[in-house]
């Protein structure tokens, strides 16, 4: 995902639409927790620094704090210490596999100078305690949890130590100069020792302070150090409970018939084999959240729901819907790239009569789909009626805050009246974040109608994985247009670029920040860069009928493709070493890219080591989310099959707070970058219906795919950036210019095709 840096509370207002706007008020985003109201927080347990998870309610009628702080500086909601010295952390972001429980809990953690064997972690909800601090709102993508959060979670350590300090200062009646801390336990004279659990309570009565001082870095004893992280064991031991394990007593579980083309609806249906099914409750007809209508099977389990709707008898009216069609589509996009779009980057493009060297390139990059482990689903519970209403919604979202006022919205309550509880998510890539909250509304919608048919039950709605695959909001289908002048030497004199593919950001709240002169930025981030080179880039944003969404990495999932492999043939062309022209055609500024380039080269022993024979070297290096990987890769073509065998990455994410994270982002990314690649994974439509449905005819890579892969981290202390998304785009264009270099033919397509 990617958005813009910082979002006030006033711009989120002015972007949502009226029926969403209310959640988010001034008073949410500066509201305070008075001392007053901190010191209720307390509970039988312990130490509790906030009513936690914290209740939106329940900041909206606080006073503002005497220390000027905000909901998102303070430990109320963030931190809660047990009398037996276990310390749980709330984290604000969505854990689904990247490691944020882990690495935020670790940040906190170092500056309270915790024990980390006595560290857990927690998802927080939908209070704006947990918004992002630079968004200004909730949410998990644009790999920006640590990079957003760094200082915010050790600003709350350090404000938790401070109290902890205060009370032990109080009671022993030293000065708290005289005191240290170590290990979960504040140190005093004489070598007493209070440990945290002991003071719990006593630290509550202490105020939150406003500036604390930070550890300098020398001093880190858990931030840098490889740390396994806290969800390893139950997940590695299959324990772990994600958002499709929600179990409520006597809940029922609904299953929707989508329509097969995007907001069609209902025209008949013959629901008597469906009704007949044994365990099915209820069949009923409700509207979709694009405009369209589905039938949902309500059952006593997921088996009876899916057998149920397999006996639906349902006749579609797709009048007036738009029937894509990829091989048309394909052609038209052609039509389109063919001409200049709107401009994004303007430069002279005379130089390209007259260059000695020219480079016409097309490139075709497919619809993609997220294809999580876990498909989606949502657990609603209603109770009461009015005033009283409640409602309790159990998923996993990467954007709680916005999912919570949809789901008000959609059941006809105030947002105060729904609890959203964050579930451990399998997988997402960006299809939880999405702006419509497409299937939490669909999940209440279910739910409400459920209720009105006289079923009291929670109701938890599932997809299947042939819903997923088929449900919509896939990577845009791009197609590029190159035209590139360059001398004897390589040096490129003028570059003419054009993209044409959906626009992300059109038609959301973020249109406005998003979309500048007809130019989506998600479409074109990441062209040019880090290279010196006059280009003229520009784009056109073909509205379809096929919902569009961010994939892990956004625009850079194709821009970086079509930059590095028309680098790398620049190279070959001009017969220069791809490692060393890189080097060259880089920009002064590009010093991070040098250096994660240079450490990947080193590692991976390019250049001094003999590749067995059939392989070659395949290089590509690009920047996303503000980090920086490169790839060099050893890849070889067998009977006409592309082969992908050793992976040696440099990565530069300034600070890596937790290495063993890093090293498995990295290895993940390039696995979903491989994914790329592979005949069978790309999305099409034949008379707007998607073509694919499972992992027969949706194709992921396998273990046998798998090659072997070396992460190395450039050493700095600078702040932390982007680790989620960063690794996934440099890995199919240093493939492709591997195998390139083998045939003699650059690969202008995704999924790879060398016939």
């Amino acid at each position: 995902m990617h958005l813009p840096t910082h979002l006030s509370s006033d711009q989120i207002q002015s972007l949502l639409p009226p029926a969403l706007a209310h959640r988010f008020t001034e008073s949410d985003a500066d509201a305070g927790l008075a001392r007053r109201s901190f010191l209720k927080l307390a509970t039988a347990s312990g130490f509790a620094l906030g009513a936690y998870p914290l209740m939106a309610n329940a900041q909206q009628d606080a006073k503002p704090a005497a220390t000027g702080l905000k909901p998102d500086q303070q430990p109320a909601a963030f931190v809660k210490i047990a009398r037996d010295g276990t310390i749980t952390v709330t984290v604000n972001r969505l854990e689904f596999g990247q490691g944020t429980h882990t690495g935020l809990a670790m940040v906190l953690a170092e500056e309270l100078d915790a024990d980390w064997s006595r560290v857990q972690a927690v998802h927080g909800n939908a209070d704006p305690a947990y918004n992002d601090p630079a968004f200004g709102m909730q949410i998990t993508g644009g790999s920006t949890a640590i990079k957003h959060s760094y200082t915010q979670y050790r600003e709350l350590g350090a404000r938790t130590r401070a109290m902890l300090l205060a009370a032990a200062a109080q009671q022993w009646k030293v000065p708290v100069t005289s005191l240290a801390t170590e290990r979960g336990a504040v140190i005093g004279p004489g070598g007493r020792k209070l440990t945290y659990g002991a003071l719990a309570d006593a630290a509550m009565q202490q105020p939150v302070p406003a500036q604390v001082t930070l550890k300098d870095p020398s001093r880190f004893k858990l931030i840098g150090q490889p740390t396994t992280r806290l969800d390893a064991k139950a997940k590695s031991s299959g324990q772990q409970a994600f958002g499709m394990d929600v179990r409520l007593p006597g809940m029922l579980t609904a299953v929707l018939a989508h329509p097969p083309v995007f907001g069609s609806k209902v025209a008949s249906v013959d629901d008597a084999a469906a009704r007949a099914v044994l365990g099915v409750k209820a069949v009923l007809r409700v509207p979709t959240h694009d405009g369209g209508e589905g039938v949902a099977v309500v059952a006593t389990g997921y088996w009876a729901a899916k057998q149920g709707r397999d006996a639906l008898k349902v006749q579609w009216n797709d009048s007036g819907r738009e029937k894509v069609d990829s091989e048309k589509q394909l052609a038209s996009y052609r039509a389109l790239a063919a001409k200049t779009g709107n401009i994004k980057h303007d430069a002279d493009m005379s130089p390209l009569a007259n260059a000695p060297h020219k480079i016409s390139a097309e490139f075709v990059f497919p619809y993609l789909a997220h294809a999580p482990m876990e498909p989606l689903n949502c657990t609603v519970q209603l109770e009461g009626t009015g005033a009283q209403a409640k409602a309790t919604v159990w998923t996993g979202t990467q954007m709680p805050g916005l999912d919570a006022a949809a789901a008000a919205r959609t059941l006809g309550i105030k947002p105060e009246q729904v609890a959203m509880h964050v579930q451990m998510a399998g997988g997402g890539f960006g299809r939880r974040g999405l702006l419509t909250s497409d299937f939490v509304t669909e999940a209440c919608t279910i739910a409400k109608a459920a209720q009105t048919a006289g079923l009291s039950a929670p109701v938890r709605t599932v997809w299947s994985r042939e819903d997923d695959v088929r449900g919509g909001y896939y990577r845009p289908m791009h197609v590029h247009r190159a035209e590139i002048g360059f001398d004897a030497q390589g040096k490129v004199l003028a570059w003419d670029h054009v993209i044409v593919g959906q626009s992300i950001m059109a038609g959301t709240f973020f249109e406005p920040m998003m979309v500048k002169n007809g130019v989506d930025e998600t479409a074109v981030e990441g062209m040019g860069k880090p290279y010196d080179v006059p280009m003229r880039l520009s784009a056109h944003h073909p509205k379809l009928n096929v919902p569009v969404l961010w994939w892990r990495s956004v625009g850079s999932t194709h821009t970086a493709y079509a930059m590095e492999t028309l680098v790398d043939e620049i190279a070959r062309t001009t017969k220069q070493d791809p490692v060393a022209y890189r080097m060259k055609l880089m920009d002064s500024k590009a010093v991070r890219h040098r250096a994660a380039l240079q450490l990947a080269v080193d590692k991976s022993g390019y250049g001094k080591k003999t590749l067995p024979a059939g392989r070659a070297w395949g290089v590509a290096v690009h920047e996303s989310f503000d980090s920086v990987v490169a790839y060099v890769v050893e890849a070889s073509v067998d009977n006409g099959t592309p082969k992908l065998h050793q992976v040696t990455a440099g990565v530069h994410c300034n600070l890596a707070v937790n290495p063993k994270s890093v090293e498995a982002q990295v290895q993940g990314a390039a696995l979903m970058g491989l994914s790329m690649c592979l005949p069978g994974a790309a999305i099409t439509l034949k008379d707007g219906v998607v073509e694919q449905s499972n992992f027969g005819d949706f194709v992921v890579p396998r273990i046998t795919d798998m090659p072997v892969i070396a992460v190395h981290i450039v050493p700095s202390a600078d702040a932390p950036t982007g680790v989620g998304e960063p690794g996934v785009p440099p890995l199919a264009p240093a493939f492709a210019n591997a195998i390139a270099r083998l045939t003699g033919k650059p690969l202008r397509e995704l999924p790879f095709k060398l016939a």
